[in-house]
């Protein structure tokens, strides 16, 4: 990182800023664009110039140490030869199929996925796969450092470069976020009991989140498991990815009268265990399993347009504005092998997850995070969060897209997704909605998860719990 005298008038690298980039942790984002037809060599260095580089400064900035070790933001002049990279692929006999190329593909996220960014440049990358895919004719790779933001700020980027490709006058819309309450709204009929528990469950659900927390970051691990290799060091991980329907996702939503991401979640955990029980029939489905989920802690519904995020006391503000959420795999008995309520991993994480929404674990967490800065340095900070990541089974980030499908310089997008890189876990979810469809992006761990396991796994999975949601009245 450059060392520089004269820092006046920098901006400076916010705190998240400086532990996702520090000599613990180097956290990137990987979103991938397919695209329906190709796109011109000259048409998209013109698109990647002329209008995403512009969108923020901290792309055409670099990472600086001033002399008394803050780090700021420095201007610096982008070299678009260094930024866009075309990787070529032959097959042996000449021409290659899709097949072949989707495997390419795989190898490559693969790959650039454990490379760290050179130094002295901008913190992002965008990689063109000129080879069809069976999922697009060209793909596009942005890898993207989180220090520069993190997924809702990366993704109202893109959305800022982006446009409607049914009429691109009009513009993007999302889905409606409503939470459903089977609570009584008349408060009046409340009883004595009621009013108690609920002065007092936040604080109970807040003592016991930040304490379960805090010990989950420091010395209780996950037990070791099919889904945890317990390896201190990053391992290369391959990314496949299934999709979903919204609408059917919705419906098991209503008839379960929780939320979506109560679904998806549920989805996600009954298909690990699943997973545990196929890839060993001898594996113990009682395990102690964590998931972290990534919290949005912006309290929005929507995305804003990117000048208004940049600008002083924004309402949804630039940068990495997220949480940690430990959220609990739920167990099997070894008399339920066969795994007969599937609906119970969907009940349990609404349960869980409804529980710690009515806590102020986060906020304290958050806090003891600023006095760890204050008190130490970046540098301990990041090994904090790093700690927690090891010491879990899995990650879970989950971000919400467009309803409408996308162009990028009029090129129609078929889908998108996207993948975190930099953390040490085995197993990370990555869920990304876009018109219509819910894209899950599933990171293995190379030579220890059976990524394609998995992914039939988590197929039957949906198909169990829509089954037996749709046999509710």
């Amino acid at each position: 990182m450059e060392l520089i005298k004269e820092d006046d008038g920098l901006e400076p690298v916010s705190p998240s800023g400086q532990y996702l980039n520090s000599k613990v942790m180097s956290v990137s984002i990987l979103g991938i664009l397919e695209l329906e037809i190709p796109i011109d060599d000259s048409q998209a260095m013109s698109f990647f110039r002329d209008i995403f580089v512009p969108i923020n400064p901290r792309f055409s900035s670099i990472m600086v140490t001033g002399e008394k070790g803050a780090r700021k933001w420095k201007k610096v002049r982008v070299n678009m030869e260094n930024h866009v990279h075309v990787p070529s692929f032959s097959s042996p006999k000449g021409s290659s199929s899709p097949s072949e190329n989707d495997s390419f593909l795989k190898s490559y996220i693969s790959q650039i996925a454990m490379q760290p960014f050179p130094q002295g440049q901008p913190l992002w990358e965008i990689h063109m796969i000129k080879c069809p895919t069976s999922e697009a004719q060209e793909t596009l790779i942005f890898k993207l450092h989180h220090a520069l933001g993190d997924g809702y700020s990366l993704v109202a980027a893109l959305l800022s470069c982006l446009q409607r490709a049914d009429d691109p006058s009009l513009p993007v819309t999302f889905p409606s976020v409503k939470k459903f309450s089977s609570a009584n709204k008349d408060d009046r009929n409340i009883g004595l009991r009621k009013v108690v528990s609920r002065c007092f469950s936040p604080l109970v659900n807040t003592v016991r989140d930040f304490g379960w927390s805090l010990l989950k970051s420091t010395c209780v691990k996950d037990d070791l498991s099919p889904i945890r290799s317990g390896s201190e060091s990053l391992q290369p991980f391959s990314v496949s990815t299934i999709t979903f329907s919204l609408d059917q996702i919705k419906e098991i939503k209503s008839r379960l009268r929780v939320t979506v991401n109560d679904v998806i979640l549920g989805v996600i955990f009954l298909v690990t265990r699943l997973y545990m029980q196929r890839v060993s029939t001898n594996s113990n489905l009682s395990t102690n399993s964590t998931a972290l989920v990534l919290l949005n802690t912006r309290n929005l519904r929507d995305y804003k347009p990117v000048r208004d995020m940049v600008r002083p006391n924004s309402e949804s503000p630039w940068g990495n504005h997220f949480a940690f959420l430990h959220v609990p795999i739920p167990k099997v008995k070894p008399s339920d092998s066969q795994f007969s309520d599937p609906l119970k991993f969907v009940h349990k994480t609404h349960e869980v997850i409804k529980r710690k929404r009515s806590s102020f674990g986060v906020i304290l967490t958050g806090k003891l995070l600023e006095i760890m800065q204050k008190c130490r340095n970046a540098e301990a900070v990041a090994k904090h969060i790093s700690r927690t990541a090891r010491n879990s089974s899995m990650g879970i980030s989950n971000v919400i897209g467009p309803i409408d499908k996308l162009s990028l310089a009029n090129h129609p997008l078929k889908g998108v997704y996207f993948t975190a890189a930099g953390i040490p876990w085995s197993l990370r979810i990555a869920i990304f909605s876009y018109a219509g469809n819910l894209r899950v992006a599933v990171g293995a761990e190379q030579g220890f998860i059976d990524s394609e396991l998995y992914n039939h796994s988590m197929l039957d999975a949906f198909d169990m719990i829509l089954r037996d949601a749709c046999q509710k009245q």
